[in-house]
């Protein structure tokens, strides 16, 4: 388990956020692309929702794990990675229907990527945390729900430079 890898995912992956954000203009973060799409903003405020309570997760309940602590990551990135399917989003992180700004998801997202940095910096990234399950894997260790996180943002990454690239091409 490599704490440096962990904070170079991190760092990588909000870099590629924060890129591909950039590329939006105000009007465009709030259009949607096609029927039945999230709008770019709504996306972001999805991984924002996802991905702002793993620190409070992990700051809740813990034991030992008695298992590797990275032990669930590659079966989490094998299901969100996999673009051929489609997931429901669970009710609690659903975006709105508000129209965002790219100064409040940005300080959203710096937020979340300076709390994620924190935990690898000052927790036992081994522990198991109790207060919650992923569904489907169950318990996750604090370093698991970091990877989901970082996993979970890469999945959506992916979604957003397909929203890009299809209202370029409306224009």
């Amino acid at each position: 388990m490599e704490t440096n890898l962990l904070m170079g995912s991190i760092q990588s992956t909000f870099n590629e956020l924060y890129l591909i954000l950039s590329q939006f203009d105000e009007d465009e973060l709030n259009r949607t692309p096609f029927e039945g799409s999230w709008t770019a903003g709504q996306v972001t405020d999805h991984i924002i929702k996802a991905v702002k309570g793993v620190p409070a997760l992990c700051d809740g309940s813990t034991q030992e794990a008695n298992r590797q602590p990275d032990a669930k990551v590659e079966d989490i990135k094998a299901l969100f990675l996999d673009f051929t399917i489609r997931m429901q989003s669970p009710e609690f992180i659903l975006p709105t229907e508000d129209s965002y700004t790219k100064d409040d998801l940005y300080a959203s997202l710096k937020r979340i990527e300076n709390n994620l940095t924190t935990m690898i910096q000052t927790q036992d990234l081994t522990r198991l945390c109790l207060d919650s399950e992923l569904p489907g894997f169950g318990l996750l260790t604090r370093y698991e729900w970091i990877y989901f996180g970082i996993i979970h943002t890469q999945r959506h990454i992916q979604q957003l430079k397909n929203i890009l690239s299809k209202l370029k091409v409306k224009g």
